[in-house]
């Protein structure tokens, strides 16, 4: 297995579809004002957050169960900053749209801009043959409001291709896997 580099990532975003829509460099300006970059870096993909947020609330004193997930939990929010209460979290789609090829696996990883302000990115796979809008999910650490900034960059994703003789025997797709071709933020399924 081996982790591939940003000509890799332009090929297979223009040749396969696998990143729509499609930076081919790292952007950190747009419109004469510095963002948190996206795009394609040297070993991965710097991906954004849209506008369509969920913002975890107490309000209902509810448990957090995985299992039987109270939807009432969260507000529903667009806009273009998101603002994250104290010691909690907030959940976001991606701006991108991934299609995962059977031979690849990828790890989506914070960005260092918002760790280093106590904002932390789940580390979460992208499986083979999985498709979608990514649900991010960011937690605020610390005991202040947090800004997220929607369409600039929020996590890396890194992507590692299987050798030829060592592909999946079962891929997401082949599983079924429930968070296949998810459109917009998605809640935890069992």
């Amino acid at each position: 297995m081996s982790v591939k580099s940003d000509r890799w990532i332009r090929k297979m975003a223009s040749e396969e579809g696998m990143i729509e829509p499609f930076e081919p460099g790292q952007i950190k300006e747009v419109n004469g004002e510095r963002v948190v970059s996206f795009g394609t870096s040297s070993y991965g993909y710097d991906i954004r957050c849209s506008g369509e947020f969920k913002i975890f609330t107490n309000i209902n004193s509810t448990i957090v169960d995985p299992k039987n997930f109270d939807s009432g939990s969260f507000v529903d929010f667009q806009g273009d900053v998101c603002i994250i209460p104290p010691n909690s979290f907030a959940l976001a789609r991606t701006v991108e749209y991934f299609r995962i090829p059977r031979d690849v696996l990828t790890i989506c990883l914070g960005k260092s801009t918002y760790a280093r302000c106590g904002i932390i990115v789940n580390v979460t796979p992208f499986e083979p043959e999985w498709e979608g809008f990514v649900t991010l999910e960011f937690s605020n650490t610390t005991p202040l409001p947090a800004k997220i900034y929607a369409n600039e960059g929020v996590a890396q994703v890194i992507f590692f291709q299987a050798d030829a003789d060592d592909i999946c025997e079962t891929s997401y797709s082949d599983r079924g896997g429930k968070y296949q071709g998810q459109s917009g933020v998605t809640l935890p399924k069992i």
